[in-house]
């Protein structure tokens, strides 16, 4: 094998970017009875982990920015699976919360997650999964800008 390709194939944030893909392939294909993207089925928890998030809160707690945030608020409240209000103190605010459909949504949808992640670790060892696991969220951690919740 070249070696320019050797070293690219070794490159941690070339092996992300894959590992990404993958991941969300997988979450795809277990979770497509239910129409949602990693990034919708997220946003749906941290609502509901955070009743009364707004917009802007959302983006930091997902890491997501806020055009690709509000893409998902839309199609999330367009789908009847949120509702949004305008903030009492801040009429620019977008006050967030789960609707019935969403939180219906939510509950229907996690046997599927938790096969997909299942599915997504199968390759490593129960100690390799919680080692796997720990050393991305160090990371992600290390990286993480300060404004993040």
């Amino acid at each position: 094998m070249d070696e320019t390709l050797r070293e690219l194939y070794r490159r941690p944030g070339f092996l992300l970017r894959h590992g990404h893909q993958i991941a969300v392939a997988v979450f795809t294909e277990e979770c497509a009875a239910y129409d949602i993207t990693p990034g919708q089925y997220g946003a749906l928890a941290i609502i509901r982990a955070h009743p009364g998030i707004d917009q802007r809160g959302l983006a930091r707690k997902i890491g997501l920015d806020a055009s690709t945030t509000g893409g998902i608020v839309n199609r999330l409240a367009e789908r009847g699976l949120i509702d949004r209000r305008v903030g009492s103190s801040d009429r620019r605010a977008r006050i967030l919360a789960l609707s019935e459909a969403g939180s219906e949504l939510l509950g229907a949808v996690g046997p599927a997650v938790k096969a997909a992640q299942r599915r997504l670790l199968a390759p490593l060892s129960a100690a390799e999964r919680e080692q796997f696991v720990g050393l991305l969220g160090r990371l992600i951690e290390a990286h993480r800008k300060p404004a993040r919740d």
